[in-house]
């Protein structure tokens, strides 16, 4: 077993890998075409990470949002059986194309389904919540290991199966606090923050940096072009209706009612869909923790109210045994409630946060048939479903 007191050095060594060499290495960036790499991804919408080309790597940026100054993690992705540069002593190495990948969170099992790479999955931090049914083939084969997630981590495991790459889930203050048994055992962890992007196109995005990581530039660039159009599309159709009908979300729980903030996904969902969405402006780093009784007038007058309940089988009849005040919602009586739970398996794994992120066009779909049905009259619901 290796023992922490003897790796601290060494993480210290590897960990510390904030890029301060970015503007001087620009000038070796190839733009010539020798490099290898004739297709290359371009970043549109995410904010969370960059990516710049050389003749056998490429540099990987992923931009904290969690810090007040700018900080960055900084990861050197080298073609196998090619010198590392010299330039970047203190970024993570992770030789590509990967081969072998083990992933902290069900969306990074989306993204590899994305690019029909999932035959590299090797770990999950949870084998519970994963709606892929090839993966669970994979699970019930024994191909995919429970590796366990913050403070149950099984470390030793990790170290004795030896992915090319650790993905993780990017957090406030976990970037150095975490994972040095791993770095010491040069197991390079990538972290992933596609979670904290605003719009939807942005969260999808971040499968452009799986696909850095395989080599599938050409791949991802055909496929999330055709997503980008058709989102773009569906949100044209939407706002050029002369109705925008209001809409709320969520749940109240036991002491607040947690709703998109204005500048969330969820949020630009409504807006691409033609929604009126009461907190629109409303920015936040998080989602809005509202009492009850600033959401009740709002929720009175609403003519929908989606992301509805949390279970499978949910109906309206369940959703007011929490609360007899939702019968006054106009939404209610109307029966104009919808959930997103139409995608999820026996295990209540619901694909709407599995393949939803990486398919925002579908997801929007959905949206824009609920508000707008008679601009998508041959759309049938995949992710959404109406309360009855």
């Amino acid at each position: 077993m290796i023992k922490k007191s003897f790796l601290l050095p060494f993480f210290l060594f590897i960990i510390l890998g904030c890029n301060t060499e970015k503007s001087s290495e620009k000038g070796k960036q190839l733009t010539d075409g020798s490099s290898r790499y004739i297709d290359k991804i371009e970043v549109k919408h995410a904010k969370g990470f960059t990516i710049e080309y050389f003749s056998n790597y490429k540099i990987l940026n992923i931009v904290s949002s969690f810090e007040k100054s700018a900080d960055t993690l900084q990861y050197v992705l080298l073609e196998k059986d090619t010198p590392r540069p010299d330039e970047y002593p203190n970024a993570q190495l992770i030789h590509i194309p990967v081969r072998s990948l083990v992933a902290m969170s069900s969306m990074h099992v989306g993204l590899l389904d994305f690019l029909g790479a999932t035959d590299i999955l090797t770990g999950l931090g949870t084998l519970q919540y994963v709606y892929s049914p090839k993966v669970i083939a994979m699970i019930k084969a024994g191909k995919v290991a429970e590796i366990g997630r913050d403070q149950g981590l099984n470390e030793e495991k990790l170290v004795e199966m030896h992915p090319d790459v650790v993905m993780t889930i990017g957090s406030p203050g976990g970037k150095t606090d975490h994972y040095q048994i791993l770095k010491q055992a040069e197991i390079p962890v990538l972290v992933n923050s596609e979670w904290i992007e605003k719009t939807p196109l942005a969260r999808a995005e971040w499968v452009k940096l799986m696909a850095a990581l395989l080599n599938q530039e050409k791949l991802v660039n055909e496929k999330f072009g055709e997503i980008e159009s058709e989102y773009n599309r569906l949100s044209k159709l939407a706002a050029g209706t002369d109705t925008k009908p209001s809409v709320i979300s969520g749940l109240n729980t036991k002491d607040a009612w947690f709703l998109p903030s204005g500048d969330g996904y969820m949020a630009q969902f409504f807006r691409d869909a033609g929604a009126d969405y009461h907190w629109s402006n409303a920015k936040s780093s998080g989602s809005l923790s509202l009492s009850f009784e600033s959401v009740y007038p709002i929720a009175l007058k609403a003519d929908y109210w989606v992301n509805v309940g949390f279970g499978k089988n949910d109906t309206r009849k369940d959703i007011l045994a929490q609360d007899s005040r939702y019968a006054d919602f106009n939404a209610y009586k109307t029966g104009k409630m919808f959930s997103y739970n139409n995608m999820v398996n026996e295990q209540g794994s619901n694909d709407f946060f599995e393949s939803g992120n990486v398919n925002p066009h579908v997801v929007l779909s959905d949206l824009v048939k609920i508000f707008h049905p008679e601009l998508l009259p041959d759309h049938e619901l995949v992710y959404y479903k109406q309360l009855k």
